[in-house]
């Protein structure tokens, strides 16, 4: 029996008594993935991106073990919830616009202890002023920088479009947020998404594969010495900087070794979704997958699954798509590919299925398959040991 075969088997005899579609995550896989997070981080604590995991009883899992420390959320409502949950440091990643969120971080000491929020632009910082309503707490800010690889001349520009901060706008952020009453910079985040959210071994790909592996070397040799500059030129004006946060589950070790970067962010590492198979540096083991029940047999080496049309975020394309993993050698059928209602599956292999028998899948992302599933089913060897909601079943729907 193959490694994937018995742990096919010991989802199935876990979830006997559970109706698909069902959720799991395996919580000797989840802590694996965990220590290879924080080895790969080398002594530098590990920030949990909350929109990788969405559910408060794995975030705190994970906050419980050495070498993590710290949540970094996407919306503002996230934060504040999570705040009023207990987790006392919070970073939001993203600029927000939610007007009422900001009046009540700003009337909150608690809250405002808790909570940090990202900016790359004044009118951001006014648009927070507006909405006090006042509330006198001193906001804490993050400034982002623009991580993104620019080629021939800027022409060429290889990365998201985030933030509009680069070293000298860097020291020109930190001084106007410094100087401005009622906030205070305690921290600088760059993500380089193209290092650390882009597969460097894509199956079948071999040329395309090196090229991605070429381009993120010289990324990283030039955002290093970017990033160190922007730095130095922050703690110019703000000398007792608390964090300069960088990375994610892609380039934790490679992050981690730049002096300037205090901490790494990750979270997908955590659930290892497809997308992260792609990848010379680290090898995960897949955490969190999702069933759906066989409910028809249309004929020879084909049945359909209920449910399965759980694409992912980002530009359209198959990589988006969950993937069918246990039992091995099914596929999509090309005419159809994933349905909202239904989905066939082709393959030998699914003469073996009979009606009612689950067929596990991989999402593409990791946060995301909890958007679709009310609680998640912990499974420790071949039983659930324990369920917990996700955001979704707290009746959180944050984006």
């Amino acid at each position: 029996m193959t490694a994937r075969a018995a742990d096919r088997a010991r989802y199935d005899r876990a979830t006997a008594q559970l109706d698909a579609p069902v959720a799991i995550v395996d919580l000797d896989a989840f802590d694996a993935n965990a220590d290879d997070l924080v080895r790969r981080a080398g002594g530098k604590p590990i920030r949990v991106a909350s929109k990788s995991v969405r559910c408060r009883a794995l975030l705190e899992r994970v906050l419980a073990r050495e070498g993590f420390a710290g949540i970094m959320s996407f919306t503002l409502a996230e934060s504040l919830w999570l705040a009023r949950s207990g987790f006392d440091d919070v970073l939001l990643a993203y600029p927000s616009a939610d007007r009422a969120g900001y009046a009540e971080l700003a009337a909150d000491p608690k809250l405002a202890a808790a909570v940090t929020v990202m900016v790359d632009d004044p009118a951001q910082l006014d648009l927070i002023d507006a909405a006090r309503e006042g509330g006198g707490e001193v906001v804490r800010v993050c400034l982002e920088l623009d991580t993104s690889l620019r080629l021939l001349g800027g022409r060429v520009r290889v990365g998201a479009r985030r933030s509009r901060c680069t070293p000298r706008p860097g020291r020109r952020s930190g001084r106007a947020v410094a100087r401005r009453p009622g906030f205070e910079v305690v921290g600088i985040m760059a993500y380089e998404g193209h290092v650390a959210g882009v597969g460097d071994a894509v199956a079948g790909r071999p040329l395309r594969s090196r090229a991605v592996r070429l381009m993120q070397a010289a990324a990283r040799r030039e955002l290093a010495e970017r990033r160190a500059a922007v730095v130095r030129a922050v703690r110019e004006v703000v000398p007792d900087l608390e964090f300069v946060n960088g990375g994610g589950t892609g380039s934790v070790q490679h992050t981690a070794a730049e002096d300037a970067v205090t901490e790494i962010a990750a979270g997908s590492g955590l659930y290892v979704p497809r997308l992260f198979d792609n990848y010379t540096s680290f090898t995960g083991r897949p955490a969190a997958l999702f069933a759906l029940p066989v409910v028809r047999r249309p004929g020879v080496g084909v049945v359909t699954v209920l449910g399965g049309g759980y694409p992912a975020s980002g530009a359209p394309g198959a990589d988006r798509l969950p993937v069918p993993y246990l039992p091995e050698g099914l596929r999509y059928d090309p005419q159809e590919g994933a349905g909202e209602v239904q989905t066939p599956l082709l393959g030998p292999v699914a003469d073996d299925l009979l009606i009612g028998d689950k067929v596990w899948f991989r999402h593409a992302k990791a946060g995301e398959l909890c958007e679709r599933f009310d609680a998640l089913h912990l499974v420790e060897g071949d039983a659930v040991t324990a369920t917990v909601p996700t955001y979704r079943g707290e009746g959180r729907t944050f984006l």
